[in-house]
């Protein structure tokens, strides 16, 4: 795949370099750049401030023989904002910056001048010792008594300071610190205070806790009390198949009847009783004494009567099955006139 940006240039076999001509163009010729002024500046022709960071459409040109060890130095053209006046500028690769050459002057530049002014005087120094040790020595002596001059003016001026200012140094420091003991005293009474304050709050819940647990110990007594005689009266659902009720209290309701106490075989498998439910559709054997059935025929013999007894006690027997089919009005109503009929019958 090719690239978008072209970097390498197909050369065909039959390419000589020297076949291409020469552009034979000024060494001092200029380029129209784009840049911001390097410094503040003030127009001499209008006095109009210029300011660093200003941008300019510039000329640039290399200025003929001037180098700074084998670098070229370059010559920048502006003109004014207001008068429309050329301005020029180079660049000073040996101190890393740029120096004003026509048209306006540099402002700001009194400090930059007493650095150059310093260093300057420093390196001429260095000369000097490097070639004569005596003088090294004067200059060190020099040193040493110009120290001695400024720490004597400035004990002066310390003690003409002190005489005129008269300032009590110790109630100074006794103020300061009278005023550092009143600080602790103030910090220590308010930790007791809040410390106070977090016992009373702990104090406080505590006793809500413990009101809050005997109302609670309070409320649960007395629903327990309560919920005794509830759990007394009330009835589980299964306990109508179970239990003996009288036809007087079936209607009623059941908070002030005693329940029997049902065993759990009876529970499961159910009574039968007369007083149940469940008693209309069951018809229990009578005993034989009680029960005497009139006979139409009259027998000599007292076999013949036995025999007549006997089978008048087997027929409700087999006439009182129990019927297990309760679905339905019909039937249960069916069963009870049955029973009734059979009844009256043994009668």
């Amino acid at each position: 795949m090719s690239e978008r940006k072209v970097l390498n240039k197909y050369y065909p076999p039959d390419f000589d370099p020297s076949k291409i001509p020469k552009l034979k163009l000024p060494k001092d010729r200029q380029y129209v750049v784009r840049l911001m002024a390097p410094f503040n500046m003030r127009c001499k022709t209008c006095g109009e401030y210029i300011y660093k960071g200003k941008k300019f459409n510039a000329r640039k040109e290399t200025v003929q023989n001037e180098l700074y060890m084998g670098l070229p130095i370059f010559r920048f053209y502006i003109k004014c904002t207001r008068c429309l006046a050329e301005i020029t500028f180079k660049t000073d690769p040996e101190n890393t910056d740029y120096a004003m050459e026509h048209g306006a002057t540099r402002n700001f530049q009194a400090e930059k001048l007493i650095e150059e002014e310093e260093k300057r005087i420093q390196e001429e120094r260095e000369e000097e010792e490097l070639n004569n040790p005596m003088k090294v020595l004067e200059n060190r002596t020099k040193d040493s008594k110009m120290e001695m001059e400024v720490l004597e003016n400035l004990q002066e001026l310390k003690e003409l300071n002190q005489r005129q200012a008269q300032v009590d140094f110790e109630g100074m420091i006794g103020r300061y610190r009278e005023l550092e003991k009143r600080e602790k005293e103030k910090e220590k009474e308010e930790d007791e205070r809040e410390t106070k304050e977090m016992l009373d709050r702990a104090l406080v819940k505590r006793l809500r806790d413990s009101d809050s647990d005997s109302e609670k110990e309070e409320s649960s007594s007395s629903s327990s009390s309560s919920s005794q005689p509830k759990k007394a009266i009330t009835d589980k659902p299964t306990d109508v198949l179970t239990t003996d009720i009288p036809r007087e209290a079936q209607g009623t309701s059941s908070g002030g009847v005693k329940r029997a106490k049902v065993e759990s075989w009876e529970r499961s498998v159910g009574t039968l009783g007369k007083g149940g439910a469940l008693g209309s559709l069951v018809v229990r054997k009578k005993p034989a004494a009680a029960v005497s059935k009139p006979s139409t025929v009259v027998t000599a013999s007292a076999s013949s009567s036995q025999t007549g007894s006997k089978t008048s006690s087997v027929e409700p027997n087999n006439v009182s099955k129990p019927v297990n089919t309760l679905n339905g009005s019909s039937s249960l109503s069916l069963l009870g006139a049955y029973s009734d009929s059979d009844s009256n019958e043994s009668e």
